[in-house]
């Protein structure tokens, strides 16, 4: 099981690297990440950003910095408690999460065309394991 493990994870790597070259964004690979991170859970705080990309605490800093300055999110203060902050995505925000997410699957859908139909179904299948393997991280 451990070669098949390494095999996965190493096709994991090098279809998103391909994905990342394939996109025309700007971001940084932990910008889009964050981006889409406060996508699904915001308001979320930069040390929920930093947990789960997962970056330093630093970095998640200046990452919602330029992505704040880009115009993409915006820090108000946390709901929960006055004292802290949290980030929110900004019209323009949500319009580039949209159109990477959009511009993402369909180069992966042109990978998947090159299986035969009962392949692509399971990896369609497995792509839904993995999510929610990813999202209890």
């Amino acid at each position: 099981m451990e070669q098949e493990t390494l095999q996965l994870l190493v096709s994991m790597h090098r279809i998103v690297r391909y994905l990342r070259r394939s996109r025309s964004s700007v971001l940084h690979p932990t910008q889009f990440l964050a981006l889409m991170l406060v996508a699904d859970e915001q308001p979320i705080r930069i040390g929920e950003i930093a947990a789960r990309v997962p970056c330093s605490q630093p970095t998640a800093t200046t990452t919602v910095a330029a992505l704040e300055e880009a115009g993409l999110v915006r820090r108000e203060p946390d709901p929960v408690d006055g004292r802290a902050t949290a980030v929110v995505l900004t019209e323009a925000g949500a319009t580039t999460v949209a159109d990477s997410g959009r511009q993402a699957a369909e180069e992966l859908g042109k990978l998947l065309h090159r299986l035969d139909p009962e392949e692509r179904t399971l990896v369609l299948n497995a792509g839904e394991l993995l999510n929610r393997l990813a999202r209890d991280l």
